[in-house]
């Protein structure tokens, strides 16, 4: 599977591609790399976010997972940029609880394009968790993210 490695403002990652769709974006810098029109586009889009550029994505996407973590993914991609949304109030628009927003937030191959970070714990300023490249409890990456959505 192509794989190609960037630097980025919250680290360095990885995207990986298998037949014409991204389906990883991984913490880190990969073994491989090897650009190709998809994994070129995608660097660029995420460059382009993260100059304050690039609002929503424009990708084909194939992230691994059960029918209901698609369900809950494709959700998350509808939150606006700059926008969140609680644990509970995805819940709701799903019809499922808050605790299994969490799993498939914390089970997200595809962070940043599918955007877990704009889910928070409540609506009363709690954060949740994120998976970031300092492991499952990294906030400060969650609300680097978050500025960066706000600085308009």
């Amino acid at each position: 599977m192509p794989q190609l490695c960037l630097h980025s403002p919250v680290g360095d990652l990885t995207l990986t591609e298998e037949d014409g769709a991204l389906i990883s974006v991984d913490w880190g810098w990969g073994m491989l790399s090897e650009e190709t029109p998809l994994l070129i586009e995608a660097r660029d889009q995420l460059n382009a976010y993260f100059d304050g550029d690039l609002k929503a994505f424009d990708l084909p996407l194939a992230p691994p997972g059960t029918a209901f973590r698609q369900k809950v993914w494709a959700a998350m991609r509808d939150i606006p940029y700059g926008s969140t949304l609680t644990y509970g109030e995805l819940a709701q628009q799903i019809g499922t609880s808050p605790r299994a927003i969490g799993g498939a937030c914390a089970n997200n191959p595809i962070p940043l394009i599918i955007p877990c970070h704009r889910v928070l714990g409540h609506a009363h300023g709690g954060m949740g968790h994120y998976s970031g490249p300092e492991g499952f409890d990294d906030l400060d990456t969650k609300r680097q993210l978050l500025r960066l959505e706000r600085s308009e």
